[in-house]
Formats: C-alpha cells, structure tokens, sequence
C-alpha cells in the first residue's frame, strides 16, 4: 500500500507524540502526582500506529492496561488523555477512568482495561453492529501474548469466525506477561498459529517496523470490511519499561533494553528507512520531534492545574444516558 508524503509525517508525529507521552509519564509519575497504576506503551508505537492509520470514526477499537498508545493512534484528544491520568474533571472520563480505563467512544475507542483479556469479547458486539447496520466498520481488539492465553480470547476468536465478523485481534507480544516470558507460557512457536484452529488467516510480523505492520493490518482491515471475516494479527515488539511504572523488571537480561533501544527502536528504524530512501528529510522529522515535546509539556502543564472531580461528581455518570 502506498504511502503519500503526509502519511509518512503523520505516522512519524503520531508514533514520536506516543512516545514522548509516555517517556514523559514515566518522569511524571515519580514525582507522586499520578494516582493508580501506570503501564507505559513506548517501544511499541509502530504497532498501535501501523494499524489504527487504516481506521476512522466508524471503526472500534478496544485496548488493555496498557493503552494510551492505541488512544493516541486512534485520535483521542492527548490533552484529555493526560488530565484523565492526573484523575481531573477535565479528563476523557472526567478524571474517573485513570489510565488503564481512558475511552473516547466518539472516537472509537471502546477503552483500555484492566482485565487481561477483556477486548475481544467487546469488538465482536462491536463487529455484529457493524455488520448488523452495514456501516463498513471493523472492530480491532488489542491483547498482549498473556490476555492471548485467556479464555475470553479463544472463545472470542471462535465467535468471529462462526459469525463471520469483521474483527481483527492485535496480539502485541513483547516477550513477557508481566514478567512470565512468552517462551514458558505459549505452548506453539507463534500466537499467530492458533489462527488455524478458528478458521482464520494468521500472520506474525516485525512490531518494530511500522512498514510491515501497516501493510499487514491494511490487508487483514480491507479483509474483514470486503466481508471475508475476522484475522489474527501477532506484531513481535518489545517495551522499553515495566510492566508498570516502579516493576524493577529483575526477570530481564542484563542490557537487555538498553541494546533495544538501540537496535530495535520503531522510530529509529523509520527514519533510517524513509531518510536513505529521499522520501523525508531529517529536518522535517526533527520539527516533528520538537513538535511533540512541546505538545507534551503543554499537556502536562495543563493537567496539573486542571480541577479535581469533586464529591458532587461521585454518582454522575454511573448510567448511560439514551
């Protein structure tokens, strides 16, 4: 699939704002301003971007604990998105939600969550609707190589493809569940290979290329709104900070992140690839840099002055209103 000029700046701003987001949480939530818990995306932004660039507003997605990647790559407000993780009223959940429960329905993101494994059953009432109203929308659940052990996946996996839906699951494998290696507690070679048993295409990519992830993820989205049903999607990536912020991360290799970040890093890999080949300058990519710093800060400023929900807020929002 081609890529024009502006979807390559696009890619790199959203991938480069996701990362300095969380490589700003991660300083954030030291200080002991940050309630709950916090579970960082960077290191794995080609895979969240090299999907959600072939979504629009009709299309669902549903995230995990660690989602404000997928909220970005989505076009949740990132303003919102940080005043949500501070716990303020002007948050995208008015401050209720915190990080591990941001959803912007307006947007199509159904929400990260805290239940591993809790996505795909969401996309398939999402996919029957699509399908249902014949909108053309898709329905992508994300899950990590642990939530692709549960049960709610499998059974999900089965649902899409008895009911033929357009659903797509995004297995990010980073190696750990938690801090449970991949190698242990996967009993095939790939979480791709479990495809095969419900009827549907499998495909395992490079996660630290944002190039094969959109090209894989283009195919398996034009699959599912052609009507040819649901796909596995397995992106092989790695994170660059604990499972959440303050895991000391013990169970991993010695230098074993630090080598990553220099030899597997998404947008490290981009920019080699789109500057050797002519088709972005490094100025313009350093303009985005600058760009999404200054996007950060402001984000955070904001949210620091931002106001508390208050105790009139506490039953608000407890019903959907129709």
């Amino acid at each position: 699939m081609q890529l024009s000029k502006d979807d390559l700046l696009t890619a790199y701003r959203t991938m480069r704002t996701i990362r300095e987001f969380e490589e700003r949480l991660h300083v954030e939530f030291a200080t002991g301003d940050i309630p709950g818990f916090v579970h960082l995306y960077a290191g794995e932004e080609a895979s969240g971007v090299g999907v959600c660039m072939h979504l629009d507003d009709r299309d669902r997605i549903a995230s995990t604990h660690r989602g404000h990647g997928h909220c970005i790559a989505k076009g949740c407000d990132v303003d919102g998105m940080m005043a949500e993780i501070y716990g303020r009223k002007d948050g995208l959940c008015a401050g209720k939600g915190g990080s591990m429960h941001i959803a912007d329905l307006d947007k199509g993101m159904m929400g990260a969550n805290g239940i591993v494994g809790g996505g795909p059953p969401l996309i398939c009432g999402a996919g029957l609707a699509a399908k249902q109203l014949g909108t053309g929308g898709v329905a992508i659940a994300f899950v990590g190589d642990g939530g692709s052990n549960q049960g709610t996946t499998f059974e999900s996996l089965n649902l899409a493809s008895v009911w033929n839906l357009p659903c797509i699951f995004v297995v990010e494998n980073n190696g750990y569940a938690e801090s449970t290696s991949s190698k242990w507690s996967i009993a095939c070679d790939d979480a791709a290979d479990r495809a095969s048993g419900f009827n549907m295409p499998g495909v395992v990519v490079d996660g630290h290329d944002f190039f094969a992830v959109h090209e894989a993820a283009g195919e398996a989205i034009k699959r599912a709104r052609d009507g040819g049903g649901p796909s596995l999607l397995e992106c092989k990536l790695n994170r660059y900070y604990g499972h959440f912020e303050g895991d000391a991360q013990t169970y991993r290799g010695p230098d074993e992140v630090k080598k990553l970040r220099e030899t597997r890093d998404c947008l490290a890999l981009f920019r080699e690839k789109v500057t050797e080949a002519g088709l972005l300058d490094a100025a313009a990519l350093d303009a985005i840099d600058a760009e999404a710093e200054a996007k950060i800060d402001g984000a955070v400023a904001k949210a620091k002055v931002a106001p508390a929900p208050t105790a009139a807020d506490l039953l608000t929002d407890v019903y959907v209103s129709y």
